[in-house]
Order: structure tokens, then C-alpha cells, then sequence
């Protein structure tokens, strides 16, 4: 097993001069040297074909002892030198000092096909940044992030990726609930996979420290190797590297909405400087539509995280990143500018998300007011947002709404309570695709037309809790067979796929308040 090796981040920033794991906090330094924790008993779970090739291997490659070896962290690959990066951050709205990769080593960076791909091991052993952690992950947490980061990217969501899922042979103690009832689990290893692991968090730290030195080291670094059509070097570039951070950031939020999904710890050392979704911990999909909803029992009670306030968390976590970068320009008005600017940018892009969404090719002046009405009546009823919108397409545009009920028939199976939908609520709901349909009408498309256009943007197919969770209870019994199903299944999210007709359901009743299937904490 051969792979291209072109290591940057390590030979370009400032590396931790101390070489032993000691907890410590690194100044002056974006990453420490780290060596992978040996595991016991390494099985190969699963591997993403796609990823396999995308880094240079080949299917021959994947069932080589030497695969299972580095992936699992038992083996460092020759011209590798494992390294575990330095950044701080806000964890719920609080700025929490340094931080750093915990439980995460980057074992290389390769090229393959003019990409360049770094590769990270997550669960592979404790770091000068675990603090008083372990290192290790569980394999309920890994299955979970390695699903969701394949399946993400085929939804056409930015994410980082995953390359591979490994069970260490080792168990790990865990308090899944933070009840003080901890107990063991099998442990895991995920190599992910990105163009790069910076987070906002790694020029917060420095900004912090006020070592602005190398704060301009990373932040020519970055721009240099990921922004290269920027000039960098000076303010302005500076600046239009933080505006076009803040695009790809929003650029993400409105896939979210999109898709359903929730993060569920926007933390700013959860955010990608590339706009990538990163570290999926105590994520989900909406059920039923709430934008009040959070699936992570760390935010219960303040909901932070809720999905409809990720857009406001991805602007103040931005605000963060400009203040960490004002040092470098020296003025903070052409920030506030940039802000104002994406702010504004953000409304417009999440409308035009939504008529996609809806099958409107045009724009109208009603449409916001159409989408309004209709995220209410989703809220007023407990409603599938996933099968409203797919099965949305199959409405016809001259279905009448006039004296009967036709029109919920298209749309009956989202609804969690259909014995609700009678009175004023269910005259609500008449009134709404009585206007939707006029609306329609202004569109030069077919039934069939629009359905394909609204198929390509609501998907039938996303990563349910209960889904993972069923795949996670299997796994436990060393069958593994769900977890490649479901796999792929969600590498094609908009095709029809009748083979897995089973999936395109609503959460079944059992799953409602099911521990891993409602909400999840933050423990890996």
C-alpha cells in the first residue's frame, strides 16, 4: 500500500517543541507530534469506495493487513510523522481557552489526481490536548459519523468525508448520559477525511495569545493553499479570505435547512474554515417540523443549537473569526462590513433554497409570505419534513382544493397525528395549497417537469437517528450488514431506490424518546 505524501501543515507551521503526551497548554505552536495509540484486536468494519480511491488506493489495497494496520493507528505510515493540532474556541457562547485535537491525529496529508486530502484518525489515543480525557471513541459514535459524512456529501451538503471505520478490540468506559452511570462499549477508530482540519478555533487561539506572528503564519498558510486565487499578504487579502469564509459558511447553513439537518454543537472549534461540515457529534435530522429542536442533551435547555437558529450561531461564531483576525488589519470596519453584507446575503439564499424546494422556478413577491405560511402550518402540525416536501412533488398542478380533501391525500403520510387535521386547522392547511397552487400555475412547467426539479433538491433518503441507531445495535452484534446497507442507500438520497422503499417512513413510535433516536450527548 502506497500513498503520495505531501505533508504541509507540518512543515510549514510552527510544531510543539516538547515530543512527550503530557497535558499541557502548547504555546506558539499550531500542532504537537503525537503517536497513534496500538489497539488490541483490529477488525475492519467498513470502507467508503469512493474515499478509497479518491486518496490513491485500490480495492486489492483495502484488504491488505497494512490497510487495517495505519487506519487503525497500529502502524505510521513511512514519511508520516502523526500530529494532533492546536486551537482554542467558544463552546456555548463561552470562550473555553485552548482546546485542540483531543481524541483526533492527523496521520498525513496526500495527493491524489491534483487533491490533496488530510487524513485523520478519530479514536486513536490521547494527545497533549485531551485534557482529562482518554482519546478513544466508541463504535455508536463512529458508526454515526461515518455514515453521516458520506451520506452528507451525496445529499450535496460541504463536508469533510470518511474513509474508514475500525473496531479497536478494545473497550472503553463511556457515560452516554452524563448520569453518573458510566459503562463499557466497544471502541472504535474513524479515519476522516478533508482538504484540511483548520477550524475557526485555530486562529482564535493565537488571537487569544495575542501571538500575532503566527497568526499571520496560518492565516498565509491557509490562504496560500486553500484560497490561492487570493493575492495574500495584506489587508485586503486578509479580508477577502474572511468574506469568503463567511460565503461558504452560509453556503452550508442553507444546505442544512435544506436537508433537515441539525449540528447540534455549532461550538467555533466546530467550524470549518473551508465551510465544511466537521465533527458530527450529537447531530439529526428533523422528525417532525421543529425549528425549536435540538438533539443534543448538553443544549436541552438553552437550545443554542436549534435548527432554526443555526444561521444566527454561524453569524456570531463569524463575528468570532473576524476579531481573531482584526490584528492582522488593524481596523475592524471592513468586518462589519463584510457581515452586513453576508447577513443580508444569507435571507436571499435561504429564499431561493425554498423555492427550490417548493418547485418554483421564478421569483415572486408573494414567495416569502407563501414560505412563511407554510413553515407555521409545518410547526401548527406535527409534520415529516422529509416526506412532506418529497412526497410535495407529486401534488398535480390542478388538483382542487375546493369542498374536498384530495389534496392532503398527496401529503397524508407526513403527518405524525392525521386525526388532527379537521376545523380551523385543517382550513388552514386548504387555504395554504389553495394559494401554493395558484402560485404554481405561474410556473411554465409540467406536473412531471416540476416533480423531477423538486426530486433533485428534497431528498427521500437522509441518515435518521433510529436508522443509525438500529445499524449501532447490530453492530454491537458484530453484524455489520446494516451499516453497508444504509451506506448505500444514501449514496443515491434522491433516486427512488424501491428497494428501500422501507426507509422512506416516518420515525416509528418506538424510536420517539428511545435513548440514541431522540436526542444524544456529547460523549464519543
Amino acid at each position: 500500500m502506497k500513498l503520495n505524501i505531501n505533508n504541509t501543515f507540518s512543515k510549514e507551521l510552527p510544531a510543539d517543541p516538547k515530543r512527550d503526551n503530557s497535558r499541557r497548554q502548547v504555546i506558539g505552536a499550531a500542532f504537537s507530534y503525537v503517536t497513534p495509540r496500538v489497539p488490541s484486536a483490529p477488525v475492519l468494519v467498513h470502507v467508503s469506495e469512493e474515499m478509497l480511491q479518491a486518496i490513491g488506493l485500490s480495492e486489492d489495497d483495502k484488504k491488505s493487513e497494512a490497510f487495517l494496520r495505519v487506519f487503525s493507528g497500529a502502524e505510521v505510515l513511512e514519511g508520516a510523522e502523526p500530529y494532533a493540532m492546536c486551537y482554542g474556541g467558544h463552546q456555548f457562547g463561552h470562550w473555553a481557552g485552548q482546546l485542540g485535537d483531543g481524541r483526533a491525529i492527523n496521520l498525513a496529508e496526500v495527493v491524489h489526481n491534483d487533491q490533496r486530502w488530510a487524513l485523520q484518525l478519530k479514536g486513536a489515543g490521547e494527545t497533549p490536548y485531551s485534557r482529562s480525557a482518554d482519546g478513544l471513541a466508541v463504535l455508536r459514535s463512529s458508526i454515526r459519523e461515518h455514515l453521516c459524512s458520506e451520506a452528507m456529501h451525496h445529499l450535496g451538503v460541504p463536508t469533510t468525508r470518511s474513509l474508514s471505520l475500525v473496531l479497536t478490540g478494545d473497550e472503553v468506559l463511556r457515560d452516554m448520559l452524563y448520569d453518573g452511570n458510566p459503562a463499557y462499549e466497544k471502541g472504535a477508530v474513524v479515519c476522516r477525511v478533508a482538504p484540511s482540519f483548520i477550524r475557526f478555533g485555530s486562529f482564535q487561539i493565537f488571537a487569544a495569545r495575542r501571538d500575532t506572528e503566527n497568526l499571520k503564519k496560518l492565516t498565509d498558510y491557509t490562504i496560500r493553499h486553500f484560497f490561492p486565487h487570493i493575492k495574500g499578504g495584506t489587508s485586503d487579502a486578509y479580508v477577502q479570505f474572511f468574506a469568503e469564509v463567511a460565503e461558504r459558511t452560509f453556503d452550508m447553513i442553507v444546505h442544512w435547512q435544506r436537508v433537515g439537518f441539525v449540528h447540534g454543537v455549532m461550538n467555533t472549534d466546530n467550524m470549518s474554515i473551508l465551510g465544511l461540515t466537521i465533527d458530527y457529534g450529537p447531530y439529526g435530522w428533523l422528525e417532525d417540523y421543529d425549528p425549536d429542536w435540538t438533539p443534543n442533551t448538553t443544549d436541552a435547555q438553552g437550545r443554542r443549537y436549534r435548527f432554526g437558529h443555526q444561521a444566527n450561531v454561524a453569524l456570531w461564531n463569524l463575528v468570532q473569526l473576524a476579531n481573531a483576525l482584526v490584528p492582522l488589519v488593524q481596523e475592524t470596519q471592513p468586518f462589519e462590513e463584510v457581515m452586513e453584507k453576508i447577513s443580508e446575503g444569507y435571507h436571499l439564499k435561504y429564499m431561493a433554497m425554498m423555492r427550490q424546494k417548493l418547485g418554483f422556478q421564478t421569483e415572486k413577491r408573494e414567495d416569502p409570505e407563501i414560505v412563511d405560511t407554510l413553515e407555521q402550518m409545518l410547526k401548527a402540525t406535527e409534520t415529516d419534513m422529509t416526506l412532506f416536501f418529497r412526497n410535495l412533488a407529486n401534488l398535480a398542478n390542478d388538483t382542487n382544493t375546493e369542498g374536498n380533501d384530495a389534496f392532503l391525500e398527496v401529503i397524508m403520510e407526513a403527518f405524525y397525528q392525521p386525526q388532527a387535521l379537521k376545523g380551523e386547522l385543517l382550513e388552514n392547511w386548504r387555504s395554504w395549497f389553495n394559494r401554493y397552487l395558484q402560485r404554481l400555475q405561474e410556473e411554465d412547467l409540467s406536473d412531471e417537469e416540476r416533480r423531477e426539479q423538486m426530486n433533485k433538491v428534497n431528498p427521500k433518503y437522509v441518515l435518521r437517528n433510529y436508522m443509525a441507531q438500529l445499524a449501532i445495535d447490530k453492530a454491537d452484534k458484530d453484524d455489520f450488514s446494516l451499516v453497508d446497507e444504509l451506506y448505500q442507500m444514501l449514496k443515491n438520497p434522491y433516486a427512488e431506490q424501491p428497494e428501500y422503499q422501507q426507509w422512506f417512513a416516518k420515525r416509528p413510535d418506538w424510536a420517539r424518546d428511545k435513548v440514541g433516536c431522540s436526542m444524544l450527548s456529547c460523549s464519543s
